[in-house]
């Protein structure tokens, strides 16, 4: 469990991989993306965040969060996450997935 100002974040992607697998992990971050989605952008902005986010139990999330969390995972600087940007700032999110990422991408490549 990581606390960062103030936010407690339990990482249980671990969990998540070893449970489903690298194919049904990557299945679940594509429908987080699309409970978080502006339908008619198909990018997560920070309206659709703000709106959509209690989906997530993040009902709670501050203006400055959701806006911290669009511009840390922006990567092409457009203002809004599409769906590799926000699968990247998912996985960036999990330390224990960033340092068996390795394992992870062999899985995915070999079930390519």
């Amino acid at each position: 469990m990581a606390s960062q100002n103030g936010v407690v974040f339990e990482d249980f992607f671990p969990a998540m991989v070893e449970k489903l697998g690298a194919d049904g992990f990557m299945k679940e971050l594509c429908n987080g993306f699309r409970l978080l989605v502006d339908e008619d952008k198909g990018v997560i902005t920070f309206e659709s965040l703000k709106k959509n986010s209690a989906l997530l139990g993040l009902q709670d999330m501050s203006d400055e969060e959701a806006n911290c969390m669009l511009r840390e995972g922006d990567l092409d600087g457009d203002g809004a996450l599409n769906e590799m940007e926000f699968c990247t700032l998912m996985l960036r999110l999990s330390p224990e997935l960033m340092n068996s990422s390795k394992k992870l991408l062999v899985e995915a490549i070999v079930n390519f």
